[in-house]
This record gives C-alpha cells, sequence and structure tokens, in this order.
C-alpha cells in the first residue's frame, strides 16, 4: 500500500508536472542540439524539492517515497529525459550519503548536491568493466595518510561538469568483488584530469565522458561506509537507480504517444485524417497498451520498495519492459509521422534518440533478464 495520502502523491505529481510542462518540454529541442548543461533548470528543481525525494527531510531532502519518486521521473522524462536523468543521479548519491555516508560527509556534501550547488558523477564504468563490474581496475592503495587512487573511468554522467564524484575502487584485489569500496573525491585534487566531452546519440544535455585519476592522495576521510564494502553499497543503490530509469523511460514513451495523438488527428491523407486508418488506430492502441502496463510495473516495484520488501526482481521487471517498449514506441511514433518523424526538430526523432539509452544503463536489459532468472530459480 502506498505510505501516503493521494492529496501528497497529487500534488508532487502536479509540480513535476506543472515544471516539465512549462520549463522543460519548451527548451528540450534547444537542449538537444546546444547539448548544454541548463544549470538554471537544476537550480529551480533544487527550489521546488525535485531533487533528494527520497532523502530524509533532517539531511534536506523531500522525505517522500519512491512511489513519489517515480512519478517525478516519469513527468520530467515526458519533458525532456536528460532533465530527468539528472534528477535520477542526485537522487542515487542523495541515497548513498544519506543511508551510509558519515555525518562529515553528509555535512560537506549533501546539501550543496541537494541544493544544485555542486554537480556530482558517480563512477563505475571502465573499459573493460560496464555490466560486468569485476572487470574493474582502478584501485584505491592504502598509504599512512589514507589512500592513493589510480585508473580511469568512461562514460561517467556530469564527468565533463562535476565538482566531485564518488569512484568504485579496488582495495583488496585478493577479495574480488567483496574487496572494492567508494570514495567521494574532489574533482580539483591533483592527479585527476577528465577526458573530451562524448558526442552522444540521445539525452544529450546530459553530459558524459572519461575521469582520469593519477596516484591521487585520499584521506580517510573518502571513504563511504567501511573498507571493501563498495560492491555491496552499489549494488544496494542499484533497485532504485532502476525504478527511476523505467519511470524516465515511461516518460518518453508517454510524449511519444502525445505526439503521434495531436499528428494523427490533424494529419489528412486521401481526404481524411489519418487517425481513421484501422492499421494506425492499433498502433495507438499498442502503444497506450504497453504504456499503461509499463507504468504498472514501475508502481509496483516502487511500493514493494517502500513496504520494505526485497523488491530486485520487480525493479528488474519493470526497468526491463520500459525500456523495451520506450524503444518500440517511441520508433512507432516516428512512423506514424512518416518521412517528417525522421527530420532532426520534430519531437519524436529526439524521442527515439532519448529512448535507446533506457535499454543499456543501470545494467542492460540482458542483465535484467538474467537477474529475474536468477530470483525465479531462487524462490
Amino acid at each position: 500500500m502506498p505510505k501516503f495520502t493521494a492529496d501528497i502523491y497529487d500534488q508532487i505529481h502536479e509540480t513535476a508536472r506543472r515544471f516539465a510542462e512549462e520549463r522543460v518540454r519548451p527548451r528540450a529541442a534547444e537542449l538537444d542540439e546546444s547539448e548544454a548543461f541548463p544549470a538554471d533548470i537544476y537550480q529551480e528543481m533544487a527550489e521546488l524539492g525535485l531533487f533528494g525525494i527520497t532523502v530524509p527531510d533532517s539531511y534536506g531532502g523531500a522525505g517522500l517515497d519512491a512511489l513519489c519518486y517515480a512519478l517525478v521521473m516519469e513527468e520530467l522524462s515526458r519533458g525532456y529525459a536528460s532533465v530527468a536523468d539528472q534528477c535520477g543521479l542526485v537522487e542515487l548519491i542523495g541515497t548513498l550519503l544519506s543511508v551510509h555516508g558519515s555525518e562529515r560527509q553528509r555535512q560537506r556534501y549533501l546539501g550543496d548536491v541537494l541544493a544544485a550547488r555542486k554537480r556530482v558523477a558517480y563512477c563505475i564504468t571502465e573499459a573493460e568493466a560496464g555490466t560486468d563490474v569485476s572487470g574493474i581496475k582502478t584501485t584505491a592503495v592504502k598509504d599512512s595518510a589514507g589512500y592513493r587512487l589510480s585508473g580511469t573511468k568512461m562514460w561517467i554522467h556530469n564527468a565533463p561538469v562535476a565538482d566531485f564524484a564518488y569512484v568504485l575502487a579496488r582495495t583488496d584485489p585478493a577479495l574480488g568483488n567483496r574487496g572494492m569500496s567508494i570514495f567521494v573525491v574532489d574533482l580539483g585534487l591533483k592527479g585527476v584530469s577528465r577526458g573530451k566531452k562524448e558526442k552522444k546519440m540521445g539525452q544529450r544535455a546530459s553530459p558524459v565522458g572519461a575521469l582520469h585519476f593519477d596516484e591521487v592522495a585520499l584521506g580517510e576521510d573518502a571513504l563511504i561506509g567501511a573498507p571493501n564494502r563498495g560492491f555491496h553499497i552499489m549494488m544496494s543503490a542499484l533497485d532504485k537507480g532502476r525504478i527511476g530509469i523505467a519511470a524516465l523511460a515511461i516518460g518518453i514513451a508517454q510524449a511519444g504517444l502525445e505526439a503521434a495523438l495531436d499528428y494523427a488527428r490533424t494529419r489528412r491523407q486521401f481526404g481524411k485524417a489519418i487517425a481513421e486508418n484501422q492499421g494506425l488506430q492499433w498502433m495507438l492502441a499498442d502503444m497506450k497498451k504497453d504504456i499503461t502496463a509499463g507504468r504498472a510495473l514501475v508502481h509496483r516495484a516502487a511500493m514493494t520498495m517502500d513496504a520494505g520488501l526485497s523488491p530486485t526482481m520487480d525493479c528488474a521487471i519493470a526497468k526491463c519492459f520500459a525500456g523495451d517498449i520506450a524503444v518500440q514506441h517511441a520508433a512507432n511514433a516516428v512512423q506514424i509521422f512518416g518521412g517528417s518523424g525522421y527530420i532532426r526538430g520534430f519531437e519524436v526523432e529526439r524521442l527515439y534518440r532519448d529512448a535507446k539509452i533506457t535499454q543499456i544503463y543501470e545494467g542492460t536489459n540482458q542483465i535484467q533478464r538474467s537477474i529475474i532468472a536468477r530470483e525465479l530459480l531462487r524462490a
């Protein structure tokens, strides 16, 4: 059952929807073209309380639940997925800090993140370690003063603009996945350098790049949680991350459906609106059917988490299903628009590009299927 009254969910939903309609959607095309980081939008989101949805209010968050987070992510993504992506990143970091960070770390970083005064990156992926986290080669070697961090992280959201980063590194190679730790790293430290900003297919206003660490000196207080618990800490945050990405995918699909409906009603061929063609009606019906089912799966996963039950299978199902239908139905929206849907500047063309990554990040949809099978066989 939901944790809050219907009025609370309606209020946060309406706040996110209104903000997306009035402030995000009108700038989506411009941001996609310029690939600019919209700092003003994020500042407004912070002021509205749309950062740190599930972070306790005692730490400066909204103190709400995962269902509220899903509602916000869908509406922001319906406006522009890059903006929702930033909300999800702040939620992830806020969760890590509020649950696993020390009081000093919360005081130093959490308030600035939630108020959009500082920008953050979350660094896991490497050249040989994406889906397979066990391939991580970045190391943090213990010394008398703390640790020395060395390695390279790739495809990192916010790497070109971040002020600090959370970095997963090996601290005891002999322990495998049980020998990793997470560190908070100020990106102005000696030994830190940034790679070029990558040119992405979609979600282009959410910048991605590499971060290089060359014997970066870290104090003991840079460690998040206990030593050699980094993999466990990271995995504990992934379920919520997958709820966020699933909701983001539903937002893309919903935007595609709305655009396709408007076009189908107004575009005329052979003397009638194309919406009168049964084949097209069935495409619209399938879009609505799958979006409704996907939204229900996202909300089920969120409510399972909010109830304190293990949400891993539900989160994997929601993320896998929502990512797949976002790609499928963004493609259908392009098909309904015909040749114009293939032209830059049309919303559905951008949505198609924005959708693809939802099948990849926070664990590919192939990995989600493996998780579902594992959970089934474990039962």
